[in-house]
């Protein structure tokens, strides 16, 4: 970890300060919230001086671009617990969030308070510019919403629907009715982007703004049905009638979800913060599970995804050998061999992909929904398209594959070696239980996310695939992966009055153990 950060803090406060300049030149700017296709583009061009620059600091912390939140955010979370990653130094091996006890400094800071400050900054700044109308709101919403999907998918409830101003000192909302509010939004976004983005198809009013699209707000429309399938999945335990409800008005949508990688969401940013992460800094190495599977599966996406281990006997082993997760026996020098993620600093920061709404159609078509095809179809979709994604051959051949299962993991070191947990082959089979049925899907869809484990984790909550390695460690709670992680405990001085009513909607105690709303299986 560094602390390169304060540049980009001091950009953008420079951005701050630059817009907020103009906030009072706003002769004629009511006439910017008609409904979207009733919007010239010289008059959404008027505006985009004023405005333009709060949505980058909004995009750049959907996922984060800084190395620091990066780390905090994802890898020291969602990527161990999803086990794509583990912790490999030392020095984290006392207190972090595999264990359970992550230190007060890292719940403070990130990812609640890193998060709600940076995306609720410039959303509110937009919504106030915009009387809360129009396509630039609705794309601000579009945002919003991608980014506290995810943050409400690691703490359960949170601030969302009375924070509406720059004070975030607000109570909160049940998980399940933040996800209801979530639905009305991007509901509402998409239904006003959709009529701009078919009148004006050529047109890319914010592009030097986006980063993500360059301005499409066809491809934005995309990303919001998708955004809404994937949300509709997850609570599909939790609220059936509304998840296949919300499925089927994101897969129908006249412009749809995504079915190609060129309908990919991926920012570029200078530099990819994956890279500083599991590259550049030696904190984390790739998690023996990941390897296991895809080293049982033979899996040729391997090479794209990691890089060999250096120890000897690696070969012996597979040759991309990751760490078993909860090791806290081996030195530094001992986990430097294993497999690294393979990542450059020019690589685009991936938001989501089409192989992932493959999978998702593939399980709604399980379930007898109207997605347009089979649940075969999908599934091998979603198979071709991460193989097309990685630039890989052989997609066809891995699909087909009736004998291949995961596989044990060989550890050089012998500690951590453990057998393989599944069976479940690759090869798609119709008289399947609907529980293998399942299990194929999540397995598969796992390996297909890779690098998002904030995704990975939640459909492990959700499902209970694929079957993970016990951490070599015996901690307390007893759970093979946390199911969400406390409150800041800042929030419960600053956020007093509202924190007890906050533990209340948990459904349990504010610890790694109580489970998320969605989690009904």
């Amino acid at each position: 970890m560094n602390n390169k950060y304060l540049t980009h803090l001091f950009s953008i406060g420079y951005l701050l300060a630059g817009t907020l300049l103009f906030n009072a030149c706003t002769a004629g700017f009511e006439d910017l919230n008609r409904p979207g296709n009733q919007i010239s583009n010289e008059e959404l061009d008027r505006d985009n001086f004023r405005m333009g620059a709060f949505f980058p600091q909004m995009t750049d912390n959907v996922f984060p671009v800084q190395e620091n939140s990066y780390q905090h955010n994802e890898g020291f979370i969602g990527d161990s617990y999803a086990r794509y990653t583990t912790l490999a130094l030392e020095k984290f091996m006392a207190s972090n969030h595999m264990f359970y006890n992550a230190p007060l400094n890292w719940r403070n800071a990130y990812p609640f308070d890193d998060v709600m400050t940076k995306i609720y900054g410039p959303w509110n700044e937009i919504r106030t510019m915009t009387n809360g109308e129009g396509i630039n709101f609705a794309w601000a919403q579009v945002l919003r919403v991608a980014a506290m999907q995810r943050l409400t998918d690691m703490y359960g409830p949170i601030p969302y629907s009375q924070v509406v101003s720059g004070n975030l000192l607000t109570p909160y909302d049940s998980q399940q009715a933040v996800y209801e509010a979530m639905f009305k939004d991007l509901t509402d976004a998409i239904n006003v982007l959709t009529p701009y983005a078919n009148a004006n198809p050529d047109a890319r009013p914010l592009a030097k703004f986006d980063g993500v699209y360059n301005g499409d707000f066809y491809k934005w429309v995309k990303f919001a049905n998708s955004l809404k399938l994937r949300m509709a999945i997850r609570v599909r335990f939790a609220s059936p009638t509304l998840a296949q409800q919300m499925a089927e008005e994101a897969v129908g949508h006249p412009i749809g979800v995504f079915t190609s990688n060129d309908d990919n969401a991926t920012y570029a940013n200078v530099e990819n913060p994956v890279w500083q992460t599991y590259v550049g800094w030696p904190d984390m190495k790739v998690c023996a599970d990941i390897t296991a599977y895809m080293n049982g599966y033979e899996d040729p996406r391997r090479a794209k995804y990691f890089q060999k281990a250096t120890m000897d006997g690696a070969e012996d082993a597979g040759g991309y050998v990751g760490l078993r997760a909860g090791v806290t026996s081996y030195t530094d020098t001992k986990m430097a061999g294993y497999s690294v993620v393979k990542s450059e600093k020019t690589d685009r920061l991936l938001w989501m992909c089409a192989a992932e709404v493959a999978f998702l159609k593939a399980e709604g078509a399980m379930l007898k929904w109207n997605m347009g095809g089979t649940v075969k179809e999908f599934y091998e979709q979603g198979i071709s398209l991460s193989f097309n994604q990685w630039g890989v051959s052989g997609a066809s051949e891995y699909a087909e594959n009736s004998t291949l299962v995961p596989g044990d993991y060989k550890d050089p070191n012998s500690t951590g070696s453990a057998p393989a947990l599944s069976t479940v082959k690759i090869k798609w089979d119709d008289s399947a239980t609907a529980e293998v049925m399942l299990e194929r899907i999540i397995t598969q869809k796992w390996i297909a996310l890779w690098p998002i484990g904030q995704e990975a984790w939640s459909e492990y909550r959700r499902t209970g695939y694929p079957k993970l390695f016990p951490l070599a460690k015996s901690i307390t709670p007893d759970i093979p992966v946390a199911n969400r992680i406390p409150f800041p405990p800042a929030e419960y001085s600053k956020n007093r009055e509202n924190m007890t009513d906050a533990v209340s909607k948990i459904g349990g105690a504010d610890d790694y153990a109580s489970k998320m709303w969605w989690q009904k299986k």
